[in-house]
């Protein structure tokens, strides 16, 4: 219900955006409450907190202390506070350990609607895979194609706009496209998607559900984790990520058998001690 809330802020009235931020900032407090005393405290009308509840997908105002009780009763349940410049060093950790370990609440409570099967047969007969993204996001791609490669598929991580148009208008059927967007507001993904659709590549997109990207996508895995981005660079929406991709590296290496796991075991002994050892006896 909290992220439902959170969710909702930008569409909402003036009026409206105070009840949701009254309500997040007093989640305890608001399941208990009264209509009049909500109002009340948020200085509204009982009308505008009933358009509020409306707007955020509850039958009514009664419907809302349900909700919120149900949430607060989950021991998985953590209320995302944003970091304040008052916060103590103690609190700001605190509010940023819980939004990461919210973030994959959320990113689990998903899975049953991520086209995971889809996805893991493709990317096993690919030609090769490119994991794309930028800033933070382009982090995660890199540490993507770190892991996939040693899988034996041919692997690349493009970490920037050129880069990621190039691929995508040169891609192969074979090829599959991993972009990385935690907003999915870059237009040029976008394009980038329909550029690789268009000459038959798969685009897997794991980004925000209601974006411009997510609809050219050939598979969505969304992932619309909250955080205030306007100052601090993305974090919660990063560890989603890694964590998605780290199991999807996993469902992989399972469907390619036992060709993955030779893979995996020889690339992790090209780097043993006794591997290195004779590597620099046979240097002239």
């Amino acid at each position: 219900m909290l992220s439902t809330i959170n969710r909702a802020l930008p569409d909402l009235s003036r009026s409206e955006k105070s009840v949701a931020e009254w309500v997040l900032a007093h989640p305890k407090e608001a399941a208990g409450a009264t209509l009049a005393h909500i109002a009340a405290e948020c200085g509204t009308s009982e009308p505008t907190v009933v358009r509020f509840c409306r707007h955020v997908g509850l039958s009514g105002f009664r419907e809302l202390g349900i909700r919120l009780t149900e949430a607060l009763s989950n021991p998985a349940s953590f209320v995302h506070r944003d970091v304040r410049p008052d916060d103590s060093s103690s609190d700001a950790v605190l509010k940023v350990m819980d939004a990461s370990i919210q973030s994959l609440i959320d990113m689990r409570s998903l899975l049953s609607t991520m086209p995971i099967d889809a996805a893991i047969r493709t990317m096993s007969r690919a030609r090769q895979i490119a994991f794309a993204g930028l800033g933070a996001s382009g982090h995660v791609a890199r540490d993507a194609c770190h892991k996939f490669f040693r899988l034996g598929i041919p692997c690349s991580s493009l970490n920037d706009t050129p880069m990621i148009l190039q691929f995508a208008a040169i891609a192969e059927p074979d090829d599959v496209l991993v972009l990385l967007s935690h907003t999915g507001r870059w237009v040029e993904f976008a394009h980038a998607a329909r550029l690789a659709t268009t000459r038959g590549a798969t685009v897997i997109a794991i980004t925000n559900p209601e974006s411009k990207l997510a609809t050219e996508a050939s598979l969505l895995f969304p992932c619309q984790v909250i955080e205030d981005t306007s100052v601090y660079t993305p974090m919660s929406s990063r560890l989603a990520q890694l964590a998605l991709l780290d199991a999807i590296h996993v469902a992989l290496a399972l469907e390619c058998g036992e060709t993955a796991v030779d893979r995996l075991r020889d690339s992790k002994n090209a780097l043993s001690t006794d591997f290195q050892s004779i590597q620099s006896a046979v240097k002239p």
